[in-house]
């Protein structure tokens, strides 16, 4: 593809940054080979232009899309490389706050800071079982991933936890090794995985310190192998230490500690057994103040120590031990504390009695003398002689430190080896797991011999995490077929080939050491002159000759040489050893047995470490050779063997890298420092897995993945029925470049960006399908928005121009109507007002016009005088001034004229010249003539104007003129009208004064009186205002009062009722906490109980059965989860079949509480025992009795035997031919019936072996009644002969005699020929009904033989029919079909209640011929008969109304009534062909027919034995959902009927009076009823549990994997999380197989009898299970958390609760148990940007906790790019509104929590005496009383 495809407008890259490292930025316009600058537009804003380096011309980085980022696995980016890895842990870990994250076979732990809820024993249980790629990833994943490939593959694991001071490699593997300890339990009663544990807390006091870096950093390497048995359970462990860092004891750097025993002993000083130790606090030791940070936040020294003396004790170190280790450290304490003075510049000097070396000789057991001698002397030996040599004060000093630390290391490696000891096992070990924790890569500002040896040890490791890396790589293509190029990647071996071959780095130094004068510069100059220029990997620094410079995988580090060559020898004086070894403290010398023995491969010391310091004490005289080669290993050859064997071992293991990153330098909580990051990733090699990854195919996805995913890029025509062809097909159009893509066998293989460029080509397709979507909906919803509007407003118009227009038609009409009275009104007074202005104004008028005409005659009068005088004065005067002014300008004229004339003159002089200027002249005046005369046209035409206006002028003059004399006229009239007119207004303004003055009085008047009034009105509107603000107050004040008493009253009802519900709900949650510790009190005794039964099994069978093996199972289930064990009869097949491991219980050692029951138990046992001897031995001196009885009755007549023998020879032939007849019969119908019809679970063969089986019972019946009639013929015939008869024949004879004499014989002949005329008409009569029935089954088989052939048909011509049809066709003939059989069986049913009244009406005239019979032949005794001998009375046993509901057994039938009837019961057939509860009823009759005997012993036997039966069924056939279903059923049928029929009045509600009179007499069973009520409670959670184990494999794959809804959730990429070790899936499981399996839990309960309320309990806690462990899959899985899972996980809920309506099971409490699920699934899908969905997020989440909340939220995961992320700070603000809630800080639902169990009274309508045992049962030995 080209990088023009890639690097187009709006494509984003990733560019150099010197402060974030990489920055983001987006091309603002498209790339074209050539170009040397990319335009980008920065994330904060700005533009940059980005120059292309002109030689590599390497585009920056492109950005994976945002759908990608965030990803489980680092593989699973399209885009592999260092920006788009940092990037994505950083959303992970500051976004989702997600601190692990797989990189291929890697897990990359970042170190949070902060304690995180994910590491609960619910979270293990949440991983145990689980594929690695299953679940998000987890140092739990990892850990099972290598148990169980321990399992699988019988091949030892390793997991290799890696990363620099703080990153977290402690914590790390000590969580590693609690998973392993609480998954796999142990083997024996020992405890071994919490010793494992323990010793965690002592390995860390005695081997960590704080550093600048971390509180809690581990300062030496660890292996630490857990071994396991056969069976994988925890047998022992061992451990293996590297490089302890020695320093630290007598040195530590600012804000640094010593190792945290040290300060756990000062904080511990005040304890009384550490009095002798003269402790105090840690600033006063020179070995613990030096890095002035004595305490570290939070934590307690003296609590710790209390832990770690805590771990000592469990690991076996006796309390003498640890005080002696005390003793040892105190004593290094106050050997820092020892000081030196300079007596000289060689010699130096202990001050004398010096305290600090008094306590150290004290607490060692030396002599002072002697030790205070050699810290300031040593001694030198030559070839002749040895002498004593003092030493300067620095070197004593570094002598003291060399001693102190030389004693730490042997302490330390005395304590490694006793918690190896400790930790040993003597079972063969056949498999281990081991963890390594071992330090990363480091580099500082000075870096000497330990980060040399560090460094050398992880460039071995990562040597070996490439190659296991490259083989994962080839493996995986070999085995998908593709074809394998080879991998270029980085071998560090010349790296290692410079540390450790021959003349290498190691070498030399050792060389070095055996110098008698080498130096540090001396092994500098060496490695120089080796090394330099000769070896790439190796440099001299530029300004130093004593530091040498190594290219290491991760970076260049340059070692400082000084002290390289003393940390390598590690010298110690052997006389200050020989101080030690002399010491009276016994446990000193043993620290310095010299035990080292040679290490070979496969074996190291004795505890399994290899020794790291030796002290090269220099011999004395007479052993030089021993000693010298005692001490000649150095530290480095130490280091570099046991490295040796370290790599051996992991290379014989299969490898699991953890790689723990360290955020930030300053151990603050989520925080990410991008710099601080990438140099640990390529410290680490994450980026060189990433390199070996994108260098191939990274990016990996099955055919049905890339179909599901890819499917919107196809077309119709594209897709083929083979999955695999079609993405041939379509991925050859999509890419071009076939090595791009490889096709393997299940995978289709993509190159480094080409999922990123498919991802592109769907998001435009998807955007493009969205928005054509959008554009049809939103057009769609505005048309119909608009229609809806359309018609509303169209009403609102209609109804408001309605309303309008009655408004103004009223308005018209009130217009009309006020015009109308305002006009007539307006009329009438404009008319009156009209009138009386009119009458005033003409009076006005005439004065007014008189005085104005005789003014304006005056006026006018004067006028034309003063015209006159003008006329006259004017006329003067304009005449005298024409004259003169004529006179000058006449003068004037003529002087300008005769001027002018002359200039004219000139001029015409001078043009007449010219003939031009006479033309022009000419020409001129002819324009002048014309314009002349047009200028007298129209003066002409004017003058004709002006005459014209002159004439009319003169016209009007004179008619104005006669006006205005004719108005003079009028005036002078006018005049004297006016005068006239004057008088009277004078007389009427006098009139009109008198009236206004009679207005004014009676104006006045009125005033006074409306002044009256309005004081009057207003008093009186003053007075009512006041009454009714008054009464208004008065009645607010009743309405407050009435509203107080009633919110007083409401308040006190609700506050009564709030907290009688309150109480009512804390006692309800007060009983079944108590009803649930007492049920786990109960389940943990018969655990308790079962286990006890095995260990005495076990004690039995130990010699001969070998011991059940162990297989662990891929599911959930821990050993400590298993609540019951099974038997050992069946221990042989356990190898075989998964076994339900034993309880965590089994770990702990056997307690006294325990002790003590089974010690009861036993003796219960051995009284059961002596009763059952006791009862023996009465049963056989019962039958000694019964014999001797026997022996001395009299013998039996002959006569008698013989008709006895005739009798029994008769009716046994009568018996085998209706036993032929009937085995005919049954043989015929199975030959001739069709086997689908005769098969014994096809329903008409039910229904004939019912029947027949009803016929044979009644005829057995009819038998006995026969035998029975005829004994007591006999019987009556004896009777009736004398008392006292002889066996003498003679009287026989006279007797016989005497009967013929009478006649009696005649009639006892008669009436038993009469009898057996009747019997054998009845025998024929029932063979003729027996041959009819027989006929209509056949019939009835023939029918079904049509039926079934006619089904076939309808089958067939449905199958040619469309879904639909065939759907509705196939309900139909269903339909008919049940209504056909139901018919059917309604007419069976009329037939046998016709045969059933008509044996009766035939029983009826029986017994009433027989009892005639009877009559007659009393009648033909004679009364001295009757009184000699009493007759006995004759029973006839009727077939159900005389029976009593009891069943009698023999006391030594009990065993086989328990076997039969539980123990080697079936429930599928009881529970197919029986009554529901049989075994329970049949139980209870026999119970009372004990209790009618009055006999103790007998129901006590019974009970009890019913007891253990059932237990032991239970425990044999644990697992089997229908045996438990039923014996829960008949337990409380039983427990019901020992209720009903108690006789309690409460219990006796329902029953009918016969009931009452089955009610038990003579015990008080209550006792017996808790002990059922309890074993049913047992059986119930064994119920669950086991209903848990086939449900939980379906839960996750149904409700959260499987695509119910096709097409919704795409599948994103994957990455490497399911490697190729991981256990293939065995089947998918759907939402449907979930149902049916609900479906068959419901059908088995119901068949059984289960009540219907223990029905609602098991569902109810079956939906919970199925809730809570998909909730808590869930919260675990970031690819779970999308929009589209979340409708999926709706609609699966939808489906349940649809079942749950369907088994009207609604009200059972299951609904509400997924609503925790049901809002997660909620969350999921509602929007998650503003305030207002925060709070409406907190309303709807109730059932969630708040960590649920924030995990979903932080794992929500677009899976398209219409998707978004929800910003950190919108749960920020969920945080806030939350934090007032109180739940629970728990993560996941407990799923192993067991509702408690209640079985409310549920009597029985059945009639015990109509109860019929069947044959089956094999109970034949009961009789019915």
């Amino acid at each position: 593809m080209a990088a023009s495809e890639l690097y187009t407008k709006f494509a984003r890259v990733w560019i150099p940054d010197p402060e974030e490292v990489w920055k983001s930025a987006e091309l603002l316009k498209d790339y074209k080979p050539g170009d040397k600058v990319l335009l980008l537009h920065l994330e904060e804003g700005q533009d940059l232009e980005y120059r292309l380096d002109p030689k590599t011309k390497e585009l920056p980085h492109l950005r994976n899309p945002d759908i990608l980022v965030g990803e489980n696995d680092l593989t699973a980016l399209s885009y592999l490389h260092e920006p788009a890895v940092l990037h994505n842990l950083r959303v992970r870990f500051i976004d989702s706050k997600l601190i692990y994250t797989y990189c291929g076979i890697v897990l990359v732990a970042i170190n949070p800071y902060e304690q995180l809820p994910i590491y609960g024993e619910d979270i293990i249980n949440a991983y145990s079982g689980q594929n690695m790629g299953d679940m998000d990833p987890h140092i739990f994943a990892v850990a099972e991933e290598a148990y169980k490939q321990m399992a699988r593959d019988e091949r030892n694991q390793s997991i290799i936890v890696s990363g620099e001071s703080g990153a977290g490699k402690t914590v790390s593997a000590k969580y590693a090794m609690r998973y392993f300890a609480t998954v796999s339990g142990s083997a024996s009663e020992a405890n071994v995985e919490e010793k494992v544990l323990a010793s965690n807390p002592i390995m860390e006091s005695i081997g960590n310190a704080k550093t600048t870096r971390n509180d809690n950093s581990s300062r030496f390497g660890k292996y630490i192998e857990i071994g396991f048995d056969k069976r994988y359970r925890i047998i022992g462990a061992n451990m293996r230490t590297y490089l302890l860092e020695k320093s630290r004891v007598v040195f530590q750097a600012e804000e640094e500690r010593n190792y945290h025993i040290f300060y756990q002993l000062c904080a511990s000083a005040k304890l009384p057994e550490f009095k002798m130790l003269r402790l105090g606090n840690a600033d006063s030791f020179h070995y613990t103040k030096q890095g002035g940070s004595p305490m570290i936040e939070g934590v307690d020294d003296a609590k710790e120590m209390s832990h770690t003396r805590q771990a000592c004790t469990l690991l076996g170190i006796s309390e003498s031990y640890q005080m002696g280790i005390f003793r040892i450290l105190a004593g290094i304490l106050h050997l820092g504390n020892v000081g030196f003075a300079s007596r000289d510049s060689d010699s130096c000097t202990i001050p004398p009695k010096h305290e600090p070396l008094i306590i150290f000789c004290d607490l060692m057991g030396v002599d002072y003398e002697e030790m205070c001698h050699w810290l300031c002397h040593r001694k030198l030996a030559t070839a002749t002689e040895t002498y004593i040599k003092p030493i300067s004060k620095l070197q004593a000093t570094n002598a003291r430190d060399a001693l102190a630390k030389h004693i730490y290391a042997k302490l330390f490696n005395w304590i490694v080896d006793h918690v190896n000891q400790a930790l040993h096992s003597a079972v063969k070990q056949h498999s281990f797991i081991g963890v390594l924790d071992i330090y990363g890569f480091e580099t500082f500002e000075i870096n000497s011999f330990e980060q040399f040896c560090i460094n050398y040890a992880n460039e071995k490791l990562q040597q070996q995490f490439n190659m296991h890396v490259f083989k994962l790589e080839q493996e995986e293509y070999m085995k998908e077929q593709i074809p394998w190029t080879l991998i270029d990647f980085y071998d560090n071996q010349p790296c290692i080939n410079l540390i450790e071959s021959k003349m290498g780095i190691l070498d030399l130094l050792d060389e070095e050491c055996k110098m008698p004068k080498g130096t540090d510069d001396t092994w500098a100059q060496k490695l120089y002159n080796t090394h330099l220029n000769k070896c790439a990997l190796f440099e001299k620094p530029r300004m130093s000759n004593k530091a040498f410079i190594i290219k290491h995988f991760a970076d260049k580090v340059e070692y400082q040489c000084e002290g390289f060559l003393e940390k390598n020898k590690d010298t110690v004086f052997e006389e200050q050893i020989k101080v030690l070894k002399s010491s009276k403290f016994k446990m000193l010398p043993e620290l310095f047995q010299d035990d080292e023995k040679a290490i070979s491969p496969t074996s190291a010391t004795s505890s399994g470490r290899t020794p790291l310091t030796r002290v090269p004490v220099k011999p004395a005289k007479g052993r030089p050779g021993q000693m010298a080669k005692e001490h000649k290993k150095t530290v480095g050859h130490q280091f570099r063997n046991s490295l040796h064997l370290l790599m051996e071992t992991l290379n014989a293991t299969t490898p699991h890298y953890v790689r723990c990153i360290k955020p930030n330098d300053f151990k603050f909580p989520f925080t990410f420092d991008e710099k601080r990051a990438v140099q640990q990733l390529r410290a680490c090699g994450v980026l060189e897995t990433i390199r070996i990854s994108a260098a191939g195919f990274p990016s990996r996805w099955t055919y049905q993945e890339f179909f599901s995913r890819y499917r919107v890029l196809m077309k119709q025509k594209d897709v083929l029925g083979d999955r695999k062809q079609t993405c041939k097909n379509v991925l050859e159009k999509l890419i071009l470049d076939k090595d791009k893509y490889q096709f393997g066998k299940t995978k289709i293989f993509f190159r480094a960006g080409q999922v990123a460029y498919l991802e592109k080509l769907r998001a435009d397709k998807l955007r493009a399908a969205c928005i054509r979507i959008q554009k049809t909906i939103r057009g769609w919803l505005l048309r119909k928005k608009y229609l809806c509007m359309q018609r509303a407003a169209i009403t609102v118009q209609r109804y408001v121009r309605g309303y309008q227009a009655r408004c103004y038609a009223k308005f018209l009409r009130r217009t009309k109507a006020a015009t109308t009275i305002q006009k007539y009104w307006r009329m009438y007074v404009v008319r009156r007002r009209y009138k009386v202005r009119r009458a005033a104004t003409i009076v006005l008028q005439s004065c007014l016009r008189g005085y104005l005409a005789r003014n304006r005659y005056r006026k006018i009068l004067r006028e034309h005088k003063a015209v006159i005088i003008q006329k006259r004065v004017r006329g003067w005067l304009a005449r005298t001034h024409y004259k003169k002014t004529m006179q000058a300008i006449i003068y004037l004229q003529c002087c300008f004229r005769r001027m002018m004339a002359k200039r004219e003159l000139k001029k015409l002089k001078i043009e007449a010249r010219s003939v031009e200027r006479y033309k022009k002249l000419h020409i001129g005046m002819e324009n002048k003539i014309m314009q002349l005369q047009r200028k007298v046209d129209e003066q002409n035409k004017d003058y004709k104007c002006l005459m014209e206006k002159l004439t009319n002028l003169e016209g009007l003059y004179n008619s104005e003129t006669e006006k205005l004399r004719n108005d003079v006229e009028r005036l002078h009239l006018s005049e004297e009208e006016a005068k006239v007119a004057t008088g009277r207004v004078l007389s009427l303004q006098e009139e009109i004064a008198k009236l206004r003055k009679d207005l004014e009085q009676t104006r006045s008047e009125k005033k006074c009186i409306e002044e009256r009034a309005d004081k009057y009105k207003q008093e009186t509107e003053q007075l009512v205002s006041n009454l009714k603000e008054e009464n208004t107050l008065l009645k607010q004040e009743k309405e407050t009062l009435n509203h107080l008493i009633v919110e007083q009253a409401k308040e006190m009802t609700e506050t009564m009722e709030k907290k009688l519900v309150e109480e009512t709900k804390q006692l309800e949650i007060d009983l079944n906490d108590e009803r649930l510790r007492y049920q786990n009190l109960l389940n943990e005794f018969s655990r308790l109980e079962e286990r006890y039964d095995d260990l005495k099994e076990e004690m039995t069978l130990m010699l001969n059965v070998p011991k059940p093996g162990h297989k662990r199972t891929d599911s959930t289930h821990s050993s400590n989860e298993s609540e019951y064990t099974f038997s050992s009869e069946f221990a042989e097949t356990e190898d075989i079949a998964p076994r339900t491991e034993e309880p965590s219980e089994k770990k702990v050692p056997l307690d006294m509480s325990l002790f003590l029951k089974l010690q009861k138990r036993v003796t219960e046992l051995e009284q059961e025992k002596q009763i059952l001897q006791d009862e023996l031995d009465r049963k056989e001196e019962q039958v000694f009795r019964s014999k001797a009885k026997e022996e001395e009755r009299p013998p039996i007549r002959g006569a008698e035997l013989e008709y006895e023998s005739l009798k029994r020879q008769e009716l046994e032939s009568e018996n085998k031919k209706l036993k032929n007849e009937l085995n005919e019969l049954r043989k015929a119908l199975s030959e001739k019936s069709a086997p689908e019809v005769t098969a014994p679970g096809a329903p008409a063969y039910r229904v004939l072996m019912e029947q027949l089986t009803s016929v044979s019972e009644e005829l057995d019946v009819r038998k006995e009644e026969v035998l029975i009639l005829r004994s007591q013929l006999v019987s009556q015939k004896e009777a009736i002969q004398p008392k006292n008869t002889m066996t003498d024949s003679t009287i026989l004879l006279e007797d016989v005699q005497k009967m013929k004499d009478k006649g009696e014989i005649a009639q006892a002949y008669i009436g038993l020929k009469e009898t057996n005329r009747l019997l054998e008409s009845q025998l024929q009569s029932q063979k003729r009904s027996h041959e009819n029935e027989a006929e209509a089954l056949r019939g009835e088989i023939q029918s079904l033989k049509e039926e079934n052939n006619r089904q076939q048909q309808l089958l067939a011509q449905n199958l040619q029919l469309p879904p639909e049809a065939r759907i509705e066709a196939s309900l139909q003939h269903e339909i008919t079909r049940l209504t056909n059989e139901n018919l059917d069986l309604m007419e069976q049913l009329e037939k046998q209640d016709k045969t059933v009244r008509k044996l009766k009406k035939q029983l009826k005239v029986f017994a009433k011929k027989i009892g005639e019979l009877e009559v007659g032949q009393m009648e033909n005794i004679s009364p001295g008969q009757i009184i000699d001998e009493p007759i006995r009375p004759v029973n006839i046993p009727r077939k159900e109304k005389d029976f009593q509901g009891m069943l009698e057994y023999k006391r030594e039938d009990e065993q086989k009534l328990v076997k039969n009837l539980i123990l080697e019961l079936k429930p599928r057939g009881v529970a197919v062909n029986l009554i529901p509860g049989l075994p329970a009823y049949i139980l209870f009759m026999c119970v009372r027919h004990a209790d009618y005997l009055n006999d103790d012993q007998k129901v006590r036997s019974l009970l009890t034995s019913t007891i253990n039966s059932i237990k032991k069924v239970l425990k044999k056939r644990g697992d089997d959902f229908e045996t438990v279903s039923f014996w829960l059923s008949n337990t409380c049928r039983f427990l019901h009927c020992l209720k009903q029929y108690s006789g309690e009045e409460g219990f006796m509600k329902h029953n009918t009076s016969r009931q009452n009179e089955h009610c038990l007499t003579n015990f008080d069973l209550a006792e017996y009823r808790q002990v059922l009520s309890d074993l049913a409670i047992q059986i119930y959670q064994q119920l669950v549990r086991v209903l848990e184990n086939i449900l939980q494999p379906m839960i996750v794959s149904g409700m959260l994997e499987h695509e119910t809804i096709q097409g919704v959730s795409g599948v994103k990429p994957t990455g490497l999380r399911k490697r190729t070790s991981s256990i293939a899936d065995e089947g998918t499981y759907t939402l449907d197989s979930i149902l049916r399996q609900l479906n068959a839990f419901h059908s088995v309960m119901c068949q059984h009898g289960m009540d219907p309320e223990l029905i609602k309990q098991v569902v109810k806690q079956m939906f919970y299970i199925v809730g809570a462990i998909t909730l808590n899959n869930l919260l675990l899985r970031k690819d779970m958390c999308s929009w589209s899972k979340g409708m999926q996980i709706r609609y699966n809920v939808s489906q349940l609760e649809e079942w749950l309506r369907d088994k009207n099971l609604m009200n059972s409490g299951a609904k509400e148990t997924l609503e925790p699920l049901i809002q997660a699934a909620q969350l999921l899908q509602v929007k998650k940007k503003t305030d207002d969905d925060a709070e409406a997020i907190c309303s709807m989440c109730n059932a969630l906790t708040t960590a649920q909340i924030v995990k979903v939220l932080n794992l929500y995961t677009p899976v398209n790019e219409f998707e978004e992320r929800v910003s950190v700070a919108f749960i920020r603000t969920i945080q806030l509104r939350l934090r007032d809630r109180k739940d629970s800080p728990q993560l996941l639902m407990d799923a192993k929590h067991i509702f408690p169990v209640t079985f409310p009274f549920n009597p029985s309508s059945l009639a015990l005496e109509t109860i019929q045992i069947p044959a089956s049962l094999g109970l034949g030995f009961i009789a019915r009383v």
